[in-house]
């Protein structure tokens, strides 16, 4: 057992057992005043920012406002979970200058947060930004913590002094899947992972052989390759969890084009899976476009509906295990979207990009969607005409009976029922009937 003393950069945060404390100011777009800095430090390199109030300096850490969306989904989730349970205990694996630790404790009015990073020559940029707005307490009133371990260390510890927290967060670099297994243990049944991957190379089949290693999927190039970015990192943690006898369900998956990032919110709890189906292959045929799941025990059984032969050659590639099931649990979202309009974040003509983001991963919930997303380019090119117009290209489809909806991931991108040889006479049709 490792012997947390002062020489080891921080007090130990797993010694003590947090109590409700004074509840914050729930509004996160209230301002905070900055107290006075009680770690000063020279750095020219250092650069203070402003993130739904709360101020906070960067340091020399790495830092991408354009994340700022992703720590939005968090807040939210850990508020929903904090509202539901009564208590909020967050565990931030890497906390970089600890914004997104601030954020858990003012925002989601977390009753504890240890804020954990590898490097502890951050250790005063992170309890300055902490101490800016939450005063750290003593004993059981401590309301924050700073650590300096590998991750995996920080949550293996936590686990060995029975130390289980409510919402674990891994914003890491490249793939996560070394601390999944980590996370799970150090969170309670019932409890939330906000895990990440930043590998969108091998999400897009060009290191399979990586994909593999990394998250026991092998996975081919496809044309909705960020999707599988998403399905990848999900398949490797219902893998992970279920060596623990665990299994995961998705609350949202988000992917920003910055990164790439991939960012799955997803629920612990004890059992197998509810369905297996949710948990196999895809396969997408070059040929005609067409994509399908197949289950384990389709293995060898796979072809294209478009041939009468079994798969071979380049034409039909498969990927898997993956997640093949649902990205989003619709009403979590709406939730989300409920709470995000209550704090103002979104309406009355503010936060515009995130309503538009949760509103798209609503209409993504639609259990007649499959998997996959096709480009409208690949449509045209397919049907040898220019792209149809998206929303009118949508209309048709709905008119005509099918499922469809953007897809978050790509812009000029729909998810839908309809197979490709239907979007291409429905965009021929269009061609016709538009005014040129």
């Amino acid at each position: 057992m490792l012997n947390l003393t002062p020489k080891a950069l921080s007090p130990s945060p797993f010694l003590f057992n947090p109590i409700l404390a004074k509840t914050l100011n729930p509004n996160p777009n209230t301002r905070f005043t900055a107290i006075p800095n009680q770690f000063p430090h020279q750095n020219c390199k250092s650069e203070y920012r402003t993130e739904r109030g709360l101020e906070f300096e960067t340091g020399e850490t790495f830092f991408r406002h354009e994340s700022a969306t992703g720590r939005d989904l968090g807040v939210l989730a850990a508020s929903l979970y904090k509202r539901s349970k009564g208590q909020l205990r967050v565990l931030d694996a890497l906390c970089g200058c600890g914004i997104r630790s601030l954020r858990y404790l003012v925002g989601a009015e977390a009753d504890f947060v240890l804020a954990n990073d590898a490097n502890d020559e951050y250790r005063s940029i992170i309890s300055e930004n902490l101490s800016r707005a939450v005063p750290r307490g003593f004993g059981d009133e401590r309301r924050w913590s700073v650590t300096h371990f590998d991750a995996n260390r920080a949550m293996a510890e936590c686990y060995v002094q029975r130390e289980f927290f409510d919402f674990i967060d891994v914003d890491s670099f490249g793939s996560d899947s070394s601390f999944l297994r980590s996370a799970m243990n150090a969170l309670k049944l019932d409890g939330l992972i906000y895990a990440t991957s930043t590998d969108g190379y091998t999400s897009g089949g060009h290191r399979p052989h990586q994909s593999l290693a990394a998250y026991g999927a092998y996975v081919r190039p496809m044309p909705y390759s960020n999707e599988i970015g998403l399905r990848m990192l999900i398949g490797g943690a219902v893998r992970e969890a279920s060596v623990l006898g665990y299994r995961v369900t998705p609350l949202f998956s988000y992917y920003s084009y910055h990164g790439p990032v991939f960012r799955v919110m997803l629920r612990l709890n004890r059992g197998k899976l509810v369905d297996d189906r949710h948990y196999g292959f895809i396969g997408y045929c070059h040929h005609c476009g067409n994509s399908q799941a197949f289950s384990w025990n389709e293995l060898g059984r796979i072809r294209c509906p478009c041939t009468d032969s079994k798969v071979s050659g380049p034409r039909y590639v498969v990927s898997g295990p993956l997640w093949a099931g649902p990205l989003h649990d619709a009403a979590y979202l709406t939730e989300m979207l409920n709470l995000a309009e209550q704090w103002a974040w979104v309406g009355s003509g503010t936060g515009a990009d995130l309503e538009k983001l949760l509103k798209q991963m609503i209409d993504e919930s639609d259990p007649k969607l499959p998997f996959g997303y096709i480009k409208l380019d690949e449509v045209a090119s397919r049907a040898k005409i220019n792209s149809p117009p998206l929303r009118i290209m949508m209309d048709t489809l709905h008119k005509e009976g099918y499922a469809a909806s953007r897809s978050h991931i790509a812009s000029n991108a729909i998810k839908t029922n309809c197979p490709m040889a239907e979007c291409m006479r429905i965009a021929k049709n269009l061609r016709h009937s538009l005014p040129c």
